[in-house]
């Protein structure tokens, strides 16, 4: 696990990894995050996140600090890793478990060689369109605006690189892919894409990354830990020039 301390001034930079817990935002991690260094004195302090998660998955959210900020958008570039478990034969309007079951299809066909050649077949780079109930912007709006009004747009597909995707477990319909992918691959999508490729449904039940570029779940803090270091210990260097008060916590909304 990389150090994390306040025997150090943060406002010169550090790369935090927080394991972000299910059904927190990206934006959650981080306004509680700035929430709890302003709270420990650091009063004024840059806090902004590398790779957004959805509210539904969990693991490795790169947090930057201070002036670490300016490297956010080298590292949310890198490649990440994804464990997703994934149900063949139903649908849902989201591609995951944030909306129930819209559609079912058979699976009585697929076979694990199936399985095995259909993530074979999935590599690459290639055009992925994303969800409609996502972050995706669409002039001005997101993409999930417009599905929530129930409005019908066209979402331009993004050009991604799926590097790699193995089942390690499978007990169809049901199963978990290990997907190496490039920055602005939408899991979601590729279970979607699964189904397709299977003459089935298919949508993602879970997911967890366990590593953005070179950082991974060994290098993460729960929320708990960063409280623990945070709450109790009073930094040598601070920030008082400001004394804005914010709120610890956030309602949770739509990320991707």
């Amino acid at each position: 696990m990389r150090d994390f301390t306040t025997d150090k001034d943060l406002t010169q930079g550090h790369v935090l990894t927080v394991d972000k817990p299910y059904g927190w935002t990206s934006s959650d991690v981080v306004r509680k995050i700035r929430y709890l260094l302003r709270s420990a004195g650091y009063r004024k302090i840059k806090v902004g996140h590398a790779g957004t998660l959805d509210p539904l998955a969990t693991g490795v959210l790169i947090i930057c600090i201070g002036k670490a900020t300016k490297s956010a958008d080298a590292l949310q570039a890198e490649e990440k890793e994804y464990l997703a478990s994934i149900r063949l034969g139903a649908t849902t309007a989201s591609f995951d478990l944030e909306h129930p079951v819209d559609a079912t299809y058979p699976t009585e066909h697929i076979t694990a060689d199936m399985v095995n050649e259909a993530l074979k077949s999935m590599c690459g780079t290639q055009e992925q369109v994303p969800p409609i109930f996502s972050a995706k912007q669409i002039d001005g709006r997101r993409a999930y605006d417009y599905a929530r009004e129930g409005e019908q747009v066209e979402i331009k597909p993004n050009i991604i690189t799926i590097h790699s995707a193995t089942a390690v477990e499978m007990s169809l319909p049901d199963l978990v892919v290990d997907i190496v992918c490039s920055k602005g691959t939408y899991i979601r999508s590729f279970a979607r894409d699964l189904g397709v490729a299977l003459d089935s449904g298919g949508h993602l039940t879970a997911l967890r990354r366990v590593r953005s570029g070179n950082y991974t779940l060994d290098d993460a803090y729960t929320i708990e830990q960063i409280e623990e270091i945070l709450r109790p210990v009073q930094p040598q260097f601070k920030d008082t020039t400001s004394k804005k008060n914010i709120s610890p916590h956030a309602s949770h909304t739509e990320g991707e």
